[in-house]
């Protein structure tokens, strides 16, 4: 069936698809904000945020705030055109 080429496997996980869809509109987005939104935990949030990093698709930014940390985050390109190509994907395997 036409359009399963474009779909990653990165992007299985709605976790995955929710980050990205968040990162994909936003210039920096913070750990705390992405936690919210998505309503995860520290440990399911790092762990998919790793996955991601792993490769190269998202990238990280720490620095500190006063004496607060802060951790932000914000896709790659290389992550911007594989996640254009699985929604491309995914719009192809519904319009089918």
């Amino acid at each position: 069936m036409e359009g399963y080429g474009l779909l990653n496997k990165a992007f299985d996980s709605r976790v995955r698809l929710g980050l990205m869809s968040i990162l994909s509109v936003n210039e920096w987005v913070s750990y705390k904000e992405i936690k919210n939104l998505l309503d995860l935990t520290d440990g399911n949030l790092a762990s998919h945020i790793h996955a991601l990093e792993k490769i190269n698709f998202i990238e990280i930014k720490k620095q500190f705030i006063g004496k607060k940390p802060l951790t932000t985050y914000r896709v790659t390109n290389i992550g911007k055109n594989a996640f254009k190509e699985h929604i491309s994907g995914l719009e192809k395997l519904i319009n089918n």
